[in-house]
């Protein structure tokens, strides 16, 4: 999604449950039957960028899979275990087809579209499946060329994605409320984000939700997926902008506080995300790392904060240091600094001592006929009455909470399904206003 939150935030989330945190499935979070208005209902399909690079390869799984152009002709099929490379040729996307011996077979598509789907007749064994970057995925392949580049584009039934999704986002071992939660709000999400006009709907990092492939899936995220079937956010008519983050650090934000626009269903609620490994948290900036973030006025050694949200978050701030002062806006400060969030707080330790005695600078023809007359003239200073420039000081920044603040905190719905709240209590609190209904009623 769009929301400040790397990599680094699902290792935070196993870090979590791995330090002792209690993660035991509440006994009220048994499964739930599948709603009676979703049996049957045609399922959304979204189109998912996997990887966008100069050339891909992939390789299909434990069933047969087909090679077809544009213009949906069958070019070739890949018996299990064979590795397709895509590679751009001129103008044309060609695909090279590495067998378990042999040379590679290459075809040409002029189109520059090539779809991966089951082969023919496949059915009754093995699902059919295809690996690309050591990770498998369920559904189609669109691979296309864009500029100099091309495009693994996944087509997948909503529902299909979404197991993966939950337990790429959400630790699978958190209760079955939390993860229902999740659910829907990744379902609404993914669904609001389709664009038709587009060539694809989503990415699978946190530019738009986490997806992982079927490794990240789990008998716990597809009885959530499973159990809230089709259900998804809406206020008036219209599917919710149904972001999350991973922290709030005890308040969530308003988005209008955040974003341009306030929505009358993401409004600041209190969070329940104390069990959260950064819930409070602090972070050390040694000066080299400040000279880097702040190239433009070599360094900081004051950080103002000017104004803030009504949770507290950084609006804006002044950053003094030896070349000038800057204007930043919470967000890049957040970036220039590496920070989990904008809900901080900043003091700077008083800088090292020089080491004593001082090291002396090199004297070299300080002494000769010519470097004597300069001393005496003035036009030099003496190397061991050089003014030393002052010690640059480190930044101890103090904060609370990881990502934007906006909308449901995954730590948060943890807490609330410990209390034993469930799912639809829990969305309602951090979707203020919004209903759950299903998709096919829109």
């Amino acid at each position: 999604m769009t929301r400040c939150r790397s990599r680094a935030l699902v290792s935070l989330l196993r870090f979590g449950w791995r330090a002792g945190l209690p993660l035991a499935l509440l006994p009220a979070a048994v499964a739930a039957p599948i709603p009676m208005e979703a049996r049957g209902a045609p399922v959304p399909l979204v189109r998912v960028l996997l990887q966008e690079a100069p050339s891909l390869e992939l390789e299909a799984d434990s069933a047969p899979l087909r090679l077809g152009d544009g213009a949906g002709r069958t070019l070739l099929e890949l018996a299990p275990g064979a590795r397709l490379q895509f590679v751009l040729s001129g103008a044309a996307l060609e695909a090279r087809l590495q067998g378990p011996a042999g040379s590679p077979r290459r075809l040409s598509l002029p189109s520059g579209q090539a779809w991966i789907d089951p082969a023919p007749g496949q059915g009754g064994g093995s699902e059919a499946m295809l690996t690309l970057q050591q990770r498998r995925y369920r559904g189609r392949l669109l691979v296309r060329s864009e500029g100099d580049r091309l495009q693994a584009i996944n087509l997948i039934d909503v529902e299909s994605y979404l197991p993966s999704v939950v337990g790429s986002e959400m630790p699978a071992s958190w209760p079955l409320a939390a993860l229902r939660a999740q659910a829907v709000a990744a379902r609404t999400y993914a669904l609001r984000q389709r664009r038709p006009e587009a060539p694809f709907d989503l990415k699978a990092t946190v530019a738009s939700q986490v997806y992982k492939g079927v490794e990240s899936e789990t008998d716990s995220t597809r009885e959530a997926v499973r159990s809230t079937r089709s259900q998804v956010l809406v206020h008036g008519s219209a599917l919710i902008n149904a972001v999350f983050h991973s922290s709030s650090g005890g308040l969530t934000e308003n988005s209008g506080d955040l974003w341009r626009q306030q929505l009358p269903y993401l409004v600041s609620v209190p969070d329940f995300d104390q069990a959260s490994p950064v819930h409070a948290w602090q972070l050390r900036i040694e000066p080299d790392k400040l000279a880097r973030a702040f190239r433009e006025i070599n360094g900081a050694f004051r950080i103002e904060v000017l104004s803030t949200t009504g949770s507290g978050r950084i609006r804006q701030a002044r950053v003094t240091g030896p070349g000038g002062t800057l204007l930043l806006t919470g967000a890049e400060l957040r970036q220039r600094l590496g920070l989990r969030s904008t809900l901080a707080r900043f003091d700077f330790e008083a800088p090292r001592a020089y080491p004593f005695p001082p090291p002396l600078p090199s004297l070299q023809g300080m002494f000769t006929p010519e470097g004597i007359r300069s001393l005496a003239s003035g036009m030099v200073q003496a190397p061991w009455r050089s003014p030393r420039p002052p010690a640059a000081p480190t930044l101890l920044v103090s904060g609370r909470g990881y990502g934007h603040g906006v909308g449901m905190s995954q730590w948060g719905a943890y807490g609330l399904a410990l209390r034993g709240d469930d799912y639809r209590q829990i969305l309602q609190h951090y979707y203020q206003g919004a209903r759950i209904l299903p998709y096919s009623s829109l």
